[in-house]
């Protein structure tokens, strides 16, 4: 067998040939820990290593000793492989098997009868479950040949993750898919609940879940990179203002100080209780669609036991982005972007809490890109993107050790690790009641005026005001908008002013 390795500062892959072992999710033992590290580079020079992501001599990422251009090249060109051969396939429906089935297919760089030549060294292409992932895409009206053009026909567009994770992050030039690199655990978990996850997803494709779309696996030198390609939840032709990963706790749950330092920071749980303590606000009938379709998440996770995940919330201020100065290269760009045809239903975040689109019919959210709009308390116009991110983690061994520790030295309710049940509850009770809020009625003719957020203790005051009509979620939401008897009286006069 070929060495596996020639240093972080090697181009393109290792050395492999066709006697390099296959890629089964079983063979690697366990999952190593992400940790920084400095590994040394060719000019001797300590070169800054994320997990398996690091960076090479001449600055190009690398994955598990693979630059990311090689990594590129081999993703376009095995999906375009087993895309394509699976277009003889006869349609069919999906069988329990077909989660289980993996493909394999061996690309020299001298080319095959099968495969054509490239200037990579040689890898072997895996894909999991490719019938049950051909019917998962048609679920969600991605035409194969709409798939292959948005993943292979223009150059993959590496994101530079703010996660510590070491992952890698590339998004299809037309803005449609995400590709993530993830470890062998979280494949695996992946591959166990395919069956169940999707059967929930043919039911109610109405889900702010991630929509995974393809398991693949590169491999080369030994190494395996596993990778999924998912929905993305962020579109590039939107200037994104402000950006939060919540969870509903507050232990740790504040962003660093180098990590706020980047021009668009990942921030947390502590930082929106304080930069937005008032919260979003959402129309009636937006917030009981987007609760009610978190409770619904939240009880698919809580029923296969994962835990641990976050929303990820990221804010288009519109008004702030009309006063911004915009260059035309910039608006020209973004208008390119949002004329090409949507190619997958229910994956903008509108969608996937009403989910009204069809394929051929007329999408409502046009107007607002697919955004879900708001209001903060001052009144400005928002538009939410938001979505349920890193849901590939089981409540196993090491996390309950991971939450006991943790809850020795610390409120046990406040850690984010903590049991699946708990976790849905609490993640559900957060983000319907501190994150969003309903407007209120008094408020509807006037959303430039909106409450604030009283003192805690006059909070703690208020009675819940019953509703037979709301849930116990929506009726946090209500005490937490009713605030003293003197604010009401505020809203009664400034309703006068409303005249519709």
């Amino acid at each position: 067998m070929a060495s596996a390795s020639s240093g972080p500062s090697a181009v393109g892959f290792s050395s492999a040939d066709s006697g390099v072992p296959a890629c089964p999710l079983s063979s690697v033992s366990g999952v190593k820990r992400s940790m920084t590290s400095e590994a040394p580079c060719a000019s001797g020079m300590p070169i800054k290593k994320i997990g398996h992501r690091g960076v090479d001599s001449t600055g190009e990422t690398t994955y598990k000793k693979t630059t990311s251009s090689a990594l590129k090249g081999a993703i376009q060109l095995g999906i375009t492989h087993t895309v394509g051969s699976l277009s003889t396939k006869p349609e069919r429906d999906v069988l329990m098997q077909d989660f289980y089935v993996v493909e394999s297919i061996f690309f020299p760089s001298e080319g095959s009868n099968l495969t054509p030549a490239h200037h990579y060294n040689d890898f072997r292409f895996k894909t999991y479950a490719p019938v049950a992932f051909r019917y998962f895409r048609e679920l969600f009206g991605i035409r194969p040949d709409d798939y292959l053009y948005s993943l292979c026909n223009e150059p993959l567009i590496e994101l530079f993750s703010s996660g510590a994770s070491g992952s890698l992050f590339y998004v299809s030039s037309d803005d449609e898919f995400i590709i993530k690199t993830v470890q062998h655990k979280e494949a695996e978990f992946l591959q166990k609940l395919l069956p169940g996850y999707y059967m929930n997803l043919n039911q109610n494709p109405r889900t702010l879940l991630p929509k995974f779309y393809g398991l693949y696996c590169v491999q080369a030198g030994g190494k395996n990179i596993r990778i999924v390609v998912m929905n993305n939840l962020l579109p590039r032709s939107v200037k994104m203002h402000i950006k939060y990963d919540l969870k509903g706790s507050t232990y740790k749950r504040r962003a660093s100080q180098k990590e706020r330092e980047k021009p668009l920071p990942t921030l947390k749980d502590l930082d929106f209780l304080q930069d937005i303590p008032d919260g979003l606000f959402l129309d009636a009938d937006m917030y009981n669609a987007l609760c009610k379709t978190l409770q619904r998440d939240c009880l698919v996770l809580q029923s296969f036991k994962i835990m641990d995940y976050s929303l990820l919330v990221s804010i288009h201020n519109i008004d702030h982005a009309q006063r911004e100065p915009s260059s035309s290269e910039t608006q020209c760009s973004t208008d390119t972007r949002r004329l090409a045809p949507q190619k997958a239903l229910y994956s903008t975040a509108m969608e996937s809490i009403q989910g009204e689109a069809r394929r051929g019919g007329t999408i409502e959210t046009h107007d607002h890109m697919g955004g879900i709009p708001a209001r903060n308390s001052k009144g400005e116009r928002l538009l939410l993107y938001i979505g349920i991110i890193d849901i590939l983690q089981s409540y196993r061994f090491i996390k309950k050790l991971e939450h006991s520790w943790k809850a020795l030295v610390h409120d046990g309710d406040t850690v984010s690790v903590h049991r699946p049940s708990f976790y849905a509850e609490r993640f559900q009770r957060f983000m319907c009641s501190t994150v969003f809020k309903k407007i209120p009625r008094v408020h509807l003719g006037r959303p430039d005026v909106l409450p604030q957020t009283p003192p805690l203790e006059k909070v703690s005051e208020v009675s819940p005001i019953p509703d037979s009509s709301s849930s116990p979620v929506v009726g946090e939401t209500l005490q937490m908008l009713c605030t003293s008897s003197s604010l009401l009286e505020k809203l009664e006069i400034e309703e006068s002013d409303c005249s519709h």
